[in-house]
């Protein structure tokens, strides 16, 4: 019956990837980065990766409120329609994909095939991924919790590693004999002379099997997402989780039942495949040139070797460097040997713990109608470059402390002020008086650009008073998540 059965893919992408920061922020974190050598973000050649067809059912994404229109703008952009999962709050791995795998039987039966992915990792050869996961077809079907391995290439210390014992299912498989953290460089070597694989953190099992297994070592989690399920809401086409998700403990899925479960199994994949989890990381995935650098964006290199430089705006020009990483955007610069890429965490946390904005915000920032970007800011201005997708509309809104000036540079824009609609075309522009209830809409059928210059004394992104909104932004009434579920 599995055999016959169509895997379900989870796509897991609530993540925030500042560890390749400056370029993937908390407000647009890496899986919504065209960050691989593929078309797409890496979400994206996720998605590509198990598409509906044959082999795989239509995805579920598991992400959160800030992420959920870059999940289903991306996922339509590409074709695929999925059902997306909104968490209420983070709450690490486990509380994620036990929410799915029962939201996968509610939608195709008991016995699901549930293919948990990550939505950040790269893998280079998707027929070699998709001859892993027949393999691991077997296994589940002798009632096993099935996760990749991976053939180390190096003694890499960013991993975790799997120990493989006795083969299973003709030896397509092997039970897991033991997880082991990420070691130090003596100790990766050992691992690899022990035939130890490297952990990907990606799962294929019966969903009856892993929430058997969660009930018996955190029966505390599956309760709570059991019963956020229950009282989940359809919201513009999402599923929202209950409030109850917030009381499930914050736990991984690899300590809540992976290291604790008798039923672990191991397939070994030997395609190439990266957690893209550092500036390092990214310089090993991309083909660097007869010197071994690596550009991306507008950079010039002069007596340079073994260099990582990337910029998504400004100039960037080295000379005589060596080994080092160097990132650039609109409002930040990194500069790093290569070899301490993993330490950009712990520089992030303590931008954070300084309030520094580029922490946590792009210099561009991106909305469910479109984007706009800081092009200048001071004691009591702003200016922005607003752009609005074809048939968009911001929220009918109002400001306390600022007044605002639009000139239309592209397209067309209409324009309500209190009860008057006006059109404003290129070169033309309009006044918003402070107080004033407005809304900016793009009735045409090419992209809405703008120059919005902000007047005030404050000028924060929270004086902004909704009182419509197309994307609910606005606190109302959701219908429950049965009428959504059962319409699919």
């Amino acid at each position: 019956m599995i055999a016959e059965s169509k895997i379900v893919p989870v796509i897991l992408a609530g993540g925030s990837g500042t560890r390749l920061w400056p370029i993937s922020r908390d407000s647009l974190p890496k899986q919504f980065l065209a960050l691989g050598e593929g078309e797409g973000t890496l979400y994206q050649e996720t998605l590509r990766r198990v598409a509906p067809g044959p082999m795989f059912a239509a995805p579920i994404v598991v992400t959160n409120e800030e992420f959920r229109f870059f999940a289903q703008r991306q996922a339509r952009e590409i074709g695929i329609d999925p059902t997306v999962l909104l968490e209420p709050v983070r709450r690490d791995s486990a509380p994620a994909l036990l929410a799915a795998t029962l939201l996968a039987q509610r939608l195709h039966g008991e016995e699901a095939i549930v293919l948990v992915l990550a939505a950040d990792h790269v893998i280079g050869d998707a027929p070699a991924f998709h001859g892993a996961c027949r393999k691991a077809l077997g296994a589940a079907g002798l009632g096993h919790i099935v996760t990749f391995g991976i053939t180390p290439t190096e003694p890499r210390t960013s991993y975790g590693y799997i120990r493989p014992g006795a083969s299973l299912n003709g030896g397509s498989a092997a039970r897991v004999e033991a997880f082991a953290e990420k070691p130090h460089a003596e100790l990766a070597r050992q691992y690899m002379d022990e035939g130890y694989l490297w952990n990907s953190g990606n799962f294929l099992f019966p969903a009856h099997v892993m929430l058997e297994e969660a009930e018996l070592y955190e029966p505390d989690v599956v309760d709570a997402v059991r019963r956020s399920l229950a009282h989940a809401k359809a919201d513009l086409g999402f599923c929202r989780l209950g409030p109850e998700f917030r009381s499930a403990p914050s736990v991984s899925i690899d300590y809540a039942v992976m290291e604790r479960t008798s039923r672990a199994a191991v397939v070994e994949g030997s395609f190439p495949w990266s957690d893209v989890g550092s500036w390092n990381a990214m310089r090993e995935i991309a083909v660097p040139d007869e010197r071994g650098n690596v550009q991306r964006g507008p950079v010039r290199l002069v007596d340079a070797e073994d260099s990582y430089v990337h910029s998504e705006g400004p100039l960037v020009a080295a000379v005589g460097v060596k080994g080092l990483s160097i990132i650039a955007t609109g409002d930040a610069i990194l500069v790093m040997p290569s070899h301490r890429s993993e330490e950009v965490k712990h520089l992030v946390a303590s931008l954070k713990a300084d309030r520094r904005n580029e922490a946590n915000e792009h210099p561009k920032c991106h909305r469910p109608w479109g984007s706009y970007e800081t092009i200048n800011l001071g004691s009591r201005f702003r200016v922005k470059k607003i752009v609005v997708d074809p048939g968009e509309r911001l929220s009918l809104q109002k400001h306390h402390h600022r007044s605002e000036h639009w000139i239309v540079v592209r397209g067309t824009a209409e324009v309500t002020v209190g009860e008057t609609v006006s059109t404003v075309h290129e070169n033309q522009s309009t006044y918003i008086p402070l107080g004033s209830v407005h809304r900016l809409s793009n009735p045409g059928r090419i992209p809405l650009e703008l120059i919005e210059v902000q007047v005030g004394s404050y000028l924060g992104e929270d004086d902004i008073v909704r009182l419509e909104d197309i994307y609910q932004r606005v606190e109302t009434a959701p219908v429950p998540a049965a009428t959504v579920l059962a319409a699919e």
